[in-house]
């Protein structure tokens, strides 16, 4: 259980990471990334479960491949909403 746990936080900093990459959106930290990566694994299964898929099933790369979906959908609503990820203040 421990070892699920830890292994999810690890792929939820590196799918969080990737998709501030991605979406440019950088200066979150690593708890930032984790929770990108692990909110958006909640969200790319929730989505893809709507239109027939499976979500994400374990610890693999279907889950990791729906978990980077959902990270970047997840900040683009963000930034969509003026929610700032970049780690710069606006004026």
């Amino acid at each position: 259980m421990l070892a699920s746990v830890l292994a999810w936080i690890l792929v939820g900093s590196i799918v969080g990471c990737l998709a501030s990459v991605i979406v440019r959106g950088t200066g979150i930290g690593i708890v930032g990334h984790i929770l990108v990566g692990i909110i958006g694994a909640v969200i790319g299964g929730l989505i893809l479960s709507l239109i027939g898929n499976t979500g994400a099933t374990g610890f693999d790369l279907w889950s990791v491949v729906v978990a980077f979906i959902g990270a970047v959908m997840l900040l683009l609503l963000l930034h969509l909403l003026g929610i700032n990820t970049r780690g710069t203040t606006r004026p």
